[in-house]
């Protein structure tokens, strides 16, 4: 277990550091769930009112709020707590699972794949014809990596996540468990005698930049032709669709069950809130906010957060809900 001092945690986030405590921290934990071995964050001034009844001996503290740390206690402040609690939790992280050997004698992989130096290829791995690992790439148990597909150097691939044929992915990526990347797009029309419906062949790719995470059970699915792509930086969360042919710029973000059905454009670092639901061939332009929820049927303009469903502008879709709560 790894243990430090308040001051050797204060030399890392570089903040100020008022009061002390004897204890060594043990971990980082919740305000309601700490013990006195634990530092604490108070990020928001709703969290201010619950320091007083902690056990923790320490908090990390955004500066602009008045706390006193009391006996045997310590605060940090901070000009923002999130960012110092990102780098307390990588001082206490356990680290991923290690590779007893670099490459699991029961993996498969294709006498024509290519891999990287340092790679490490976990348990029941599958890596197809023509496949190009990058430096350091690592696969965990039971990923399979089907032909002609290229991933970038120091890409993690949790287990299950299935990469179909000739997607392109690039360095310093992380894909969580179950995730399915270039799967058919949805394409389907109507039968010329009526019976039944035809299938459109999905014939592109994906296409995805540097430093994209996806989370687990997120689907990315392929081109109708061309690619589906994401930019560089692009932050995905779990069980979020993204449909054939969509483009999304440099560090988007969309959270949980949230939506893009096909051919959607979203500029560089739009947000999408959780389980909101973008409709086919629309552009959302750069730093265009989605609430979550929303349902989006036409295009937003470039920085404006639309909210509702269907979704309008957020201060008009607001002024909407006080009215009809006035009329009940």
């Amino acid at each position: 277990m790894k243990s430090f001092t308040i001051t050797e945690i204060n030399e890392l986030v570089k903040g100020e550091l008022v009061g002390a405590t004897s204890h060594l921290i043990d971990g980082p934990e919740q305000l309601e769930k700490a013990g006195n071995n634990h530092i604490t964050f108070i990020g928001s001034q709703k969290y201010v009112r619950l320091w007083e009844t902690s056990k923790a001996c320490a908090a990390v503290v955004d500066e602009k709020f008045k706390v006193e740390p009391g006996e045997n206690r310590a605060i940090i402040k901070v000009k923002n707590a999130d960012l110092a609690m990102a780098r307390i939790l990588e001082m206490f992280d356990p680290g991923p699972p290690e590779f007893d050997e670099e490459i699991h004698p029961t993996a498969v992989i294709h006498a024509t794949a290519k891999i990287g130096k340092g790679c490490k290829i976990g348990a029941g791995c599958y890596v197809g014809k023509n496949v190009v690992l990058g430096d350091g790439v690592i696969l965990y148990p039971n990923v399979t990596i089907l032909d002609e597909t290229k991933i970038g150097q120091g890409t993690i691939v949790w287990s299950g996540t299935v990469i179909r044929e000739r997607t392109e992915i690039g360095k310093f990526c992380i894909f969580h468990t179950n995730v399915s990347i270039g799967a058919d797009g949805f394409g389907y029309r109507p039968a010329e005698d009526g019976r039944g419906l035809v299938k459109i062949p999905q014939i592109g790719n994906v296409v995805i930049g540097n430093g994209v995470e996806i989370g687990a059970n997120s689907c990315v699915d392929r081109g109708k032709f061309s690619s589906t792509m994401l930019g560089d930086g692009c932050k995905i969360d779990n069980l979020v669709q993204i449909a054939h042919n969509c483009v999304l710029g440099r560090f988007c973000i969309m959270a949980g069950n949230s939506g893009l059905a096909g051919s959607v454009t979203l500029g560089d670092g739009v947000i999408i809130g959780g389980s909101a639901s973008i409709k086919d061939h629309l552009t959302l332009h750069s730093g265009a906010v989605v609430g979550a929820g929303s349902g989006v049927m036409n295009d937003v303009e470039a920085g404006k957060t639309v909210l509702g469903y269907p979704a309008h502008e957020a201060r008009e879709t607001l002024k909407q809900w006080v009215a009809i709560r006035k009329l009940v």
